[in-house]
């Protein structure tokens, strides 16, 4: 027999149920009508109905806060941002986004340390391929493409490499290949193939995908490792959610750009698929993604959610991904996302800076922030791209759960079928 607490009890003697005795009576006594298996779940975020007016809310929510905020105009962090922002003026037509954008570029000084003299892809990578994106939207070359330049010679020939040309730091120990330095080299690569049709850019870019991931990649997983370190033995195998989520961003913008003729191509797309999948199978039932992504009592962290709801959705808009199978897993990501959105606009719950560790604790303990810029980029990323999925697919409830359909169902019915 189930121990009974003292103050349930002494209720129980009074005549009076305690709060869940009374919430569950009161649930009992008002679905007696109502056949169980439509008994509403009480879901810790949104779940069902979701419009591209609300994503567009929320995300404009963001972009209110970020320009009255003191971020540096410079940075890694901000590059995705400025990406985002160029991405959600083109699929919305808002073009207050790719203002910000042009206004923060016409800013930068070419005598900025970082911009004049790059000491690591975290210098350059991000910032350049945003600012290759943009000439290529909106013009303005004159002033960008000198800075362009000096970042993609950086990148191709004075960055830290392997004997055999993977992009290395010799940090935390000699000779480590971060899986942050995919997004921090290769799409900037991979857009400079785009602006000058050079193949020896998409190559360099495919090469730096293949010898990455025969490193760090672990298939039976469908993840990465945050990182490799040469002579290491065995590698460690902390599936930092930030860091996947710059590899699959990594896999998804050398995808939009690389020729379909390219001979790396399909290689290219199945490593997404593989991490695509890994992914999902790592999804909370809140949505979420951990902080640990294969360690459920790690902390939910939002910029790796973020992330992956962006690359899901884009590979079901670009016709790499099933829908049907993805849809879902990308709007609950969404909805996931939008719970951390604060009334001022704030994005909670971003994992702030993270080096390289080899123990748990260290992934466990990194500390969030709402100051950390980590986060806004992906949210807008996030947001505009579930506006485009929305504007593309029909989700619909039925039988009390996210469906996907390429045409709107004509039932109106709580539960039905499709011919």
């Amino acid at each position: 027999m189930k121990k009974k607490c003292i103050v349930c009890i002494a209720l129980f003697l009074s005549g009076t149920l305690c709060a869940e005795a009374q919430k569950n009576k009161k649930q009992e006594t008002n679905d007696v009508t109502t056949p169980l298996h439509l008994l509403q779940p009480d879901y810790s975020i949104p779940y069902g109905a979701l419009v591209p007016e609300k994503v567009k809310e929320d995300i404009d929510r963001v972009f209110r806060f970020i320009e009255k905020g003191n971020f540096r105009l410079v940075s890694y962090e901000w590059g995705v941002t400025y990406a985002a922002l160029l991405a959600a003026t083109q699929i919305t037509g808002d073009a207050a986004y790719q203002n910000y954008v042009a206004t923060h570029f016409r800013q930068i000084d070419r005598q900025m340390s970082s911009v004049a003299h790059p000491k690591a892809l975290d210098d350059a990578g991000s910032m350049c391929a945003a600012m290759l994106k943009y000439i290529q939207i909106a013009g303005d070359a004159d002033n960008l493409r000198p800075l362009i330049d000096n970042y993609i010679n950086y990148i191709m020939f004075k960055e830290y490499r392997l004997s055999d040309g993977t992009f290395a730091r010799n940090r935390p120990q000699k000779n480590t290949v971060w899986l942050d330095d995919m997004f921090m080299a290769i799409p900037a690569i991979a857009q400079m193939g785009k602006l000058t049709s050079e193949g020896t850019y998409y190559n360099e870019a495919v090469r730096q995908i293949k010898q990455f991931s025969e490193r760090i990649f672990v298939p039976e997983k469908g993840l990465y490792r945050h990182g490799w370190v040469e002579g290491m033995n065995p590698h460690s195998t902390f599936h930092w959610g930030r860091a996947n989520g710059w590899a699959i961003l990594t896999l998804v913008e050398t995808l939009d750009v690389l020729p379909t003729n390219h001979p790396a191509y399909n290689q290219v797309l199945e490593q997404f698929r593989a991490h695509a999948t890994g992914l999902a199978a790592c999804q909370g039932g809140d949505g979420f993604w951990h902080q640990l992504l294969d360690r459920s009592d790690s902390y939910t962290e939002t910029s790796a959610t973020a992330i992956f709801t962006y690359c899901f959705a884009h590979g079901i808009n670009k016709g790499w991904l099933d829908a049907l199978a993805y849809g879902p897993v990308a709007q609950l990501g969404w909805e996931a996302v939008s719970t951390r959105i604060n009334a001022k606009g704030e994005v909670e719950g971003v994992c702030v800076g993270t080096g390289m560790g080899f123990d748990p604790a260290f992934y466990y303990h990194r500390p969030t922030h709402t100051s950390a810029a980590h986060g806004y980029g992906p949210v807008i990323w996030a947001g505009a791209e579930m506006i485009n999925l929305l504007n593309k697919q029909h989700p619909r409830m039925n039988d009390s759960a996210i469906q996907y359909y390429a045409a709107p169902p004509q039932s109106g019915q709580a539960i039905f079928s499709v011919e």
